[in-house]
């Protein structure tokens, strides 16, 4: 495990379980975290609160950081709270989403923009507030280990490798986490002057409880196909992103890394 300690870092969409394996990977690397939630439900706030509880019993730093990211100016009342909370801010995972099925036929423009809204455009936002805070931070921690040297900030989307193989009824997802990966080479060109790193993680089906039960023969086919035989863990998730925030990756920007088992190498799915 890279050491991280020290790194201060803003994880969205914590609530949920890739989001919750992201941010205990981080917490177990050393990093301090913010980690946000959108409180729509008491289950996902209570989530995001035993995910706190449970970094601190490890030993970490963890605080919870609440936000509507569908709502105009949310994205920068959260940096700004991060910010607040951690002393200044050298990493953010652009986690948080939504995946609603819809036939591309039968969406609406309501639903598409909501899905578009959520999914790329707060990632938007937020990454051009937290480039900004990363430039602030970096001029206040002249004293602090790594400060200074070119690459370590770093913008991580996560992305899906339904950004290049889409599946029936996501379309609207699938266009939105394409653009996550397009945002992130993008914002790499012209962040990278700055010494921000952007770089995107593409899952491939991520295992949860339930989800086999409720859809027995996809995970089947995933298994079946995947060269590695089995379904990708939050965990997983989570350690790619703690390779692209560490020193072994200074020089990586700009990249999309799929953590899928093998099956984007695979004839299909």
């Amino acid at each position: 495990m890279p050491d991280l300690s020290g790194q201060r870092v803003l994880v969205t969409g914590a609530s949920g379980g890739i989001g919750g394996g992201i941010a205990r990977r981080f917490a177990a690397a050393g990093a301090r975290l913010a980690v946000h939630y959108r409180g729509l439900s008491a289950a996902s706030t209570d989530a995001v609160f035993a995910l706190v509880e449970d970094v601190r019993a490890r030993g970490g730093e963890a605080v919870a950081v609440r936000a509507d990211l569908s709502t105009a100016g949310s994205a920068a009342l959260l940096v700004e709270e991060a910010v607040r909370a951690l002393g200044g801010l050298d990493g953010l995972v652009n986690n948080a989403g939504i995946q609603p099925l819809a036939p591309l036929a039968e969406t609406s423009r309501e639903e598409w923009d909501e899905v578009l809204g959520t999914n790329l455009g707060a990632v938007f936002e937020l990454s051009r507030e937290a480039a900004a805070a990363m430039g602030d931070s970096r001029e206040g921690a002249e004293g602090r280990s790594g400060s200074g040297s070119r690459g370590d900030r770093w913008i991580t989307h996560i992305a899906s490798i339904e950004a290049s193989r889409p599946a029936p009824a996501h379309a609207h997802y699938a266009v939105a986490k394409a653009g996550l990966v397009m945002h992130a080479r993008a914002a790499a060109l012209e962040l990278g002057p700055s010494g921000i790193r952007v770089n995107s993680v593409s899952p491939g089906l991520v295992d949860r409880p339930g989800l086999a039960d409720a859809w027995p023969e996809g995970v089947e086919s995933w298994i079946a196909h995947a060269p590695l035989g089995r379904l990708a863990t939050a965990e997983d998730i989570g350690n790619a992103c703690v390779l692209l925030a560490s020193p072994a990756a200074s020089f990586i920007t700009g990249q999309d890394l799929a953590v899928d088992g093998g099956m984007l190498a695979t004839p299909g799915w």
